[in-house]
C-alpha cells in the first residue's frame, strides 16, 4: 500500500472522529457520563494525531534536496513520538478525573450514555479497520492506529458501563471503565513512545539480530576483517546498514562488495554502504584502533 492510499485511509478517519468527537461531547454533558466525556476528550486529540499523520505523510513524500539528503522521511516517526506523547498525557488526565469521580459520585442518564457509546463502536470499528492493514509497516499510522483503538475501547468501555449502570443504578462503574480505559492506552502509548525514541536515537531496529550480521559479513571469502558496523532505521520500513570492510586482493573488490549487498538484501536492508579497504592501506599509522562498533 503507498502512501497516498493510506493518507487517504487516514482522511476519511480523520473526518469520521472529527464528525462524531463533537456528538459524544454532547452526550457526554447530557448524561454527565465521564467515560463518554474521557473518550471525547481522547478524541479530540484524536483529531489532532490524524491531522498530523495525514501531514507527516504529505510532507514525506517531498523529494530530498542539498540541505535535506533523506528528505523528510523522518517526519513520520516525529509525528508517531507526538501522537505517543500525547496519549501518555490523556491517560494521565482520564486517571486523575476518574479518582475524582469516585471520590464525589455523580448521576448519569444511563440511556444517553448507552446510545452515543453504540454508536461510537460502529464509528471506531469503522475507523481501525481503514488503518489495521498498514498499522505493522508505519510507526506514523500506528500511532493514528492507537489512538482509534483508544477510542474503541472507550466505547465499549462506556458502553459495558451504560448496561451496568441502566440494569443496577451502580454509578461508580463508570470511573472505573475509564480507569481500565487509561491503562490499557497507556501501555500502548509506552510501547509506541519508545520505539519512536529507538528510531530517532539510530538504535538497530528490534527485529535486526546484529550478531547474524556480523557473522554473515564475517563469512565472505576475501573479507579478512569488518569494523565501523552501524545498522539503524531512517523510517518505518527504510533499514539502512554502514561499515567497512578489509580486503587483501583488490581483484577481489567487487565480487566481495556485491555479496555483502545480496546477503543484507536477504536480512530485509536494501540501503547498504560499504567501504573496503586494502591491508596496505589499512596498516598505515592511525588513531586508535579499529572496533567493530564505534
Amino acid at each position: 500500500m503507498g502512501r497516498g492510499e493510506v493518507s487517504g485511509r487516514l482522511k476519511w478517519v480523520l473526518g469520521l472522529t472529527a464528525t462524531f468527537m463533537v456528538a459524544e461531547l454532547v452526550g457526554g454533558l447530557l448524561s454527565n457520563s465521564l467515560a463518554l466525556l474521557a473518550d471525547a476528550g481522547h478524541m479530540l486529540t484524536d483529531v489532532a494525531a490524524l491531522g498530523l499523520s495525514v501531514f507527516a505523510i504529505s510532507l514525506a513524500r517531498r523529494p530530498p534536496s542539498r540541505k535535506r539528503t533523506y528528505g523528510y522521511v523522518r517526519f513520520e516517526i516525529l509525528a508517531a513520538l507526538v501522537n505517543g506523547a500525547a496519549l501518555l498525557g490523556i491517560s494521565g488526565l482520564i486517571l486523575w478525573e476518574a479518582w475524582e469521580r469516585l471520590r464525589q459520585p455523580a448521576a448519569i442518564d444511563g440511556t444517553i450514555m448507552l446510545t452515543v457509546a453504540g454508536a461510537g463502536l460502529l464509528v471506531n470499528i469503522v475507523g481501525a479497520t481503514l488503518l489495521h492493514s498498514h498499522a505493522h509497516d508505519n510507526l506514523n499510522v500506528r500511532g493514528a492506529y492507537l489512538h482509534v483503538i483508544g477510542d474503541l475501547l472507550g466505547s465499549v468501555g462506556a458502553l459495558m458501563a451504560g448496561i451496568i449502570i441502566l440494569t443496577t443504578g451502580w454509578t461508580p462503574i463508570d470511573p472505573i471503565a475509564s480507569v481500565a480505559i487509561a491503562l490499557l492506552i497507556l501501555f500502548s502509548a509506552w510501547h509506541l513512545v519508545r520505539e519512536a525514541a529507538d528510531v530517532l536515537l539510530e538504535s538497530a531496529p528490534s527485529h535486526v539480530d546484529m550478531q547474524a550480521i556480523l557473522d554473515d559479513l564475517g563469512n565472505i571469502g576475501g573479507l579478512e576483517e569488518v569494523h565501523d558496523v552501524h545498522v539503524w532505521t531512517l523510517t518505518s520500513g527504510f533499514i539502512a546498514l554502514s561499515a567497512h570492510g578489509v580486503i587483501d586482493d583488490v581483484t577481489q573488490h567487487n565480487r566481495i562488495l556485491d555479496e555483502v549487498r545480496e546477503r543484507m538484501r536477504a536480512r530485509g536492508i536494501e540501503h547498504v554502504t560499504f567501504q573496503i579497504e586494502l591491508r596496505p592501506l589499512y596498516n598505515l599509522p592511525r588513531h586508535g584502533t579499529p572496533e567493530l562498533f564505534r
